[in-house]
């Protein structure tokens, strides 16, 4: 049963009190999900915008000088409630919505943006502010208030303070037409997911894992369709049947069903969307005196201009298109054993399957030889292990009130026993719940007047493959280290400790760094130990299998890298426009990506701009670049565990922890350099991605000389013969499986 079911509200319900206007008696005050219902929002919402109201009009009457305390320091303790309502509904509106949620969120949206419009417009409010920021220097301020001071300044500046009236009106009519646009892009990605359903027989199936049809017959059983196997476009359905099925012709519905979505004639197109909001978003950045959106946005980030993204994704553009050509004539001498004749083409939609074929050829490894390892309960914990390592913290299991009865929650403690915060988990997909994993947050973290310190609420959503029957959830390797970067926001905002609401947000460029660098820890030999076990013999993984882990990490990286950098390509293409014209959204892509840069027509972006939710209904609008500027971080902060030796030193930990803990204080390079004690370098992000060749040094001559090459010989023998025994291994695991469902049957 769902604790907070929009859907099942029974409408002879007695309307329950409205649990925004009471103080919350909930374990660590959390939310009373129990008792929130739809109608609660937008009462909610009136009063905490009519209370921010309130306390912006009683620093505006103030006749006393401006000083930091009663403008700067006064205005970022205001708006306390209306924070708590937005988080909440936010949160809920992307990992449990429905159309009455939908309803609400479109309604108010625009009616938020015309608050905060009129706050930051405020002709009186910003005279306050500017008089403070022009004295900054000269007022005996700390530095974490001169930052405080000049960042609120800038958020007027950047939000239209300077502009006439005319033109602020102009801007927050854009303002109040870009909400609504959002959300509708948002709910027709949605709606399309949830509309698609491909439903097939036994026969179709049967080249399959056992756990992929289990999951599919589940799934289809749940919608009543007893004895079918159903597919959708959530990756965790989707990914394992264009990895394993040998029939092309549904690998090919399933995916052009994907990559067409929001693209087509119908409810869910979202192409008019798309240039209505790019023309909106260009006339609002030239309206505040910049060229294009990306350069609105770029210029209050570490990268400071398009330029800088451009240079960083083209350095690594050529090597991983190069890679992926070298990947792409791999699998299509596959290809061609398949389809001898020539009649037929390698496509974008058999990727993935000849991949799979080549990982096993190359190394043995199969990701269903892997999946029993991960159980996603030892993932979590394995997680919380290493968390423990590095910063000594702790997690203990606790009754809250929860939205869906699927979510988990935990305290996480400190390592003096002090209260860290509290974090959810919510990890399968539902259709209320939107695609992908993200990390957000109930609550941040605060200081009041006295001092005293509200400690975070944070929530980890996922979509990850269902438990089947007795079978517990079992995670690909791409879903594991998902968990892992998910986890790594998650201490971001639970380690944070600013005294300044307006210090809380780091760039968008930095604000991946977090959650990238513990992916790096996921395939670490002693972390694995501690998580992949395997859920039926409780053996602990090989040593053999996490070498073949490891040695197969950069396999496919000339293919992920260029989906990835394709999609911040024309992220950033279609905001760096400085003027509008109407145009083809398809076309302006194809040009872009495959006649512009060449890119091979049997890869597809990691997002079409149709259904590119994180550029046009959430917050990455010229911003998708951010992966790759963070993972050149995250790999050389990386690099600065490995050079000491020791992958869980606690002194770099603690040096890493300080600098999540800072969060804006200061701006991210400064805090990075005084993490690294130098500016980061590019080449360990090309070493982990196969994308650098380190010189070659030796001559086989010279290694035989010395009997190295007859040692990798026996080595390399050695590993093929294991390699032999892990597959014999594999297919009496699977006889085993299959067995064991004929039992059950």
């Amino acid at each position: 049963m769902t604790l907070l079911s929009f859907n099942a509200c029974n409408k002879a319900e007695k309307p329950l009190p409205n649990p925004f206007f009471e103080e919350w008696d909930t374990p660590f005050a959390t939310p009373p999900f129990d008792r929130l219902r739809p109608y609660h929002y937008e009462p909610a919402f009136e009063r905490a915008m009519s209370l921010h109201k309130e306390q912006v009009e009683t620093i505006v009457s103030n006749n006393d000088e401006p000083t930091f305390e009663n403008t700067v320091a006064a205005f970022d303790r205001a708006g306390g409630m209306l924070s708590s309502v937005c988080n909440i509904f936010g949160m809920l509106c992307a990992a449990d919505t429905n159309p009455e949620m939908q309803a609400i969120e479109e309604r108010m949206m625009p009616v938020l943006a015309a608050h905060e419009d009129a706050i930051v417009m405020n002709d009186k409010l910003f005279k306050r502010v500017r008089e403070v920021y022009n004295k900054r220097y000269s007022c005996d301020l700390a530095p974490d208030q001169i930052r405080l001071t000049e960042r609120l300044y800038d958020r007027f500046a950047r939000s239209g303070a300077l502009l006439s009236e005319a033109q602020k009106e102009q801007l927050a009519k854009i303002n109040g037409e870009l909400s609504v646009l959002s959300v509708r892009f948002g709910n027709n990605i949605l709606g399309e997911n949830n509309d698609f359903r491909m439903l097939l027989s036994a026969d179709e199936v049967n080249d399959l894992p056992v756990s992929v049809r289990d999951a599919a017959r589940e799934a289809a059983r749940a919608i009543g369709e007893e004895g079918k196997f159903l597919f959708t476009l959530h990756k965790p359905s989707m990914l394992p049947l264009l990895t394993y099925s040998s029939h092309r012709d549904l690998r090919e519905k399933l995916y052009r069903a994907y990559i067409s979505r929001c693209a087509t004639d119908g409810n869910f197109d979202n192409r008019p969307l798309i240039t209505e909001i790019m023309r909106l978003r260009t006339e609002k950045a030239q309206l505040l005196g910049f060229k294009s959106y990306a350069d609105y946005i770029t210029s209050e980030q570490m990268s400071g201009s398009p330029k800088a993204v451009y240079a960083l994704i083209n350095d690594i553009w050529q090597p991983a298109l190069d890679k992926a050509g070298e990947e792409l004539k791999d699998m299509q001498k596959l290809f061609r054993r398949d389809f001898p004749q020539g009649g037929e083409k390698f496509q974008s939609w058999d990727w993935w399957y000849y991949a799979e074929k080549l990982r096993k050829q190359r190394y043995a490894l199969d990701e269903e030889m892997l999946r029993p390892y991960f159980a996603l309960d030892n993932v979590r914990q394995g997680v919380f292990n290493l968390a423990n390592r590095l910063y000594a913290i702790t997690f203990r299991p606790i009754v809250v009130p929860l939205y869906n009865d699927e979510v988990s929650a935990f305290e996480v403690i400190d390592e003096n026993e002090k209260h860290l915060g509290v974090l959810y988990f919510d990890f399968y997909p539902r259709s209320g719940k939107s695609q992908g994993a993200w990390c957000g947050y109930y609550r941040e973290q605060s200081y009041d007047s006295e001092g005293h310190r509200s400690a975070p609420h944070v929530g980890i959503v996922c979509n990850f493959t269902r438990p089947s029957g007795s079978t517990p959830a079992l995670l690909s390797l791409d879903e594991v280290t998902t968990l892992f970067h998910e986890f790594g926001h998650a201490l971001h905002f639970l380690f944070s400790n600013v005294r300044y609401n307006g210090l809380l947000e780091v760039e968008g460029d930095f604000v991946e760094l977090p959650s990238q660098i513990m992916e790096n820890w996921a395939l670490e030999p002693e972390v694995l130990r501690t998580y992949a076990i395997h859920h039926r013999t409780h053996a602990v993984i090989s040593d053999h299998m996490i070498s073949k882990i490891r040695r197969s990490g950069a396999f496919n990286q000339g293919f992920a890298t260029t989906e990835l950098l394709a999609a911040a390509l024309t992220d950033m293409d279609i905001h760096s426009l400085n003027s509008f014209d109407d145009f083809d959204v398809s076309a302006f892509e194809y040009d872009a990506l495959y006649t512009s840069r060449k890119m091979l027509e049997e890869i597809e972006p990691r997002y079409h701009l149709s259904y590119f939710a994180h550029i046009f209904s959430g917050g990455y609008s010229a911003g998708y670049y951010f992966y790759i500027w963070a993972e050149v971080l995250d790999k050389d902060a990386y690099a600065a565990f490995v050079e000491t030796g020791d992958k869980f030193d606690r002194r770099t930990a603690d040096k890493l922890r300080a600098l999540l803990t800072a969060g804006g204080s200061q701006d991210g390079m400064t805090l990075y350099r005084q993490f690294r004690g130098k500016d980061p370098d590019r080449t360990p992000l090309l070493k982990a991605r196969g994308l650098y060749e380190e010189p070659q040094v030796e001559s086989e001559e010279e290694l035989r000389d010395d009997g190295l090459l007859s040692e990798l010989r026996r080595v390399s023998a050695r590993a093929a013969e294991e390699d032999a025994r892990d597959a014999e291994q594999l297919a009496a695991e699977e006889a085993q499986q299959t067995s064991d469902e004929t039992n059950k049957k």
